[in-house]
């Protein structure tokens, strides 16, 4: 597929704006606390397909609009039909949130997510599936899902979660569906720094913005290799990154950080 530009990107079920290379998701109904709809879960899948292919984004912000970032699947638009829908159905429905997940971690820009509020269901593995998770101490992560009856096993949480955690304190989560202050997940690991909610979406931005200034193709080859090294045993690893290192060795970025060097001066990144 060719690369296209997305900052004009005709969003229906959430806002999005870019600005300096950095594309900005806001869920935007807050009177709910921004729960997640059938066409939300379809159109954030589909978005961070095309972000794969986008020539004028080279980072993402997720967040959410009115003090929280996303209260998991609307109870309504959501919870309400899956209890009448068919063994078909329902797999078709959790399939197609777990690609969001997935269309998350395949896409090559780093996606830092800024969490205030509450931060539960779906909504905490959109964090999860994000790269940085910058939060607030007022914050609430919860894994819900066995409050509703369900396994903790959705949407990726079982791979996810640990791997943010350990296995233990993911454990913990997912068997018991407690809420989580942002002072503790921030102890945890899940968060990787807390920031004063009337700081948050611009602190989150400005690290955005400094991975879009950056070796942009270098970091694509790290989230991908972040990725493909979760299953992987270590000899595999060493070689991948072996092989991804060399490509990263002949791009431009590569030579333009070593001129900076011998120049004394700080290197402009162009991500080729």
């Amino acid at each position: 597929m060719d690369e296209i530009e997305l900052a004009n990107y005709p969003a229906r079920h959430f806002r999005y704006a870019v600005a300096h290379k950095v594309a900005t998701i806001t869920l935007d109904r807050p009177d709910r606390k921004n729960p997640l709809t059938f066409d939300a879960y379809a159109e954030l899948g589909t978005l961070f397909r095309q972000l794969a292919h986008a020539s004028d984004v080279k980072a993402v912000v997720f967040t959410g609009d009115g003090g929280n970032f996303c209260s998991g699947g609307d109870v309504h638009e959501i919870i309400g039909p899956l209890v009448a829908m068919d063994m078909p159905g329902l797999l078709r429905f959790t399939r197609m949130t777990g690609e969001l997940v997935k269309a998350m971690r395949e896409c090559p820009q780093p996606i830092v997510a800024a969490i205030d509020g509450v931060c539960t269901g779906a909504g905490a593995m959109i964090a999860c599936a994000s790269d940085l998770r910058f939060g607030t101490s007022r914050s609430k992560v919860a894994f819900l899902f066995v409050r509703v009856g369900l396994a903790g096993a959705d949407m990726g949480a079982c791979t996810l979660l640990p791997r943010l955690i350990g296995l233990s304190r993911a454990a913990d989560l997912l068997y018991t569906g407690r809420v989580v202050g942002g002072d503790e997940a921030e102890r945890f690991g899940f968060y990787n720094r807390l920031v004063a909610p009337d700081q948050l979406l611009e602190e989150s931005t400005a690290m955005a913005r400094s991975f879009a200034d950056g070796p942009t193709f270098g970091h694509a080859m790290t989230k991908k290799m972040l990725w493909q090294e979760w299953s992987a045993g270590l000899g595999e690893c060493i070689e991948a990154e072996a092989q991804a290192q060399a490509i990263c060795m002949q791009t431009n970025d590569f030579e333009r950080a070593y001129r900076a060097f011998v120049n004394k001066t700080r290197p402009v990144f162009e991500g080729n």
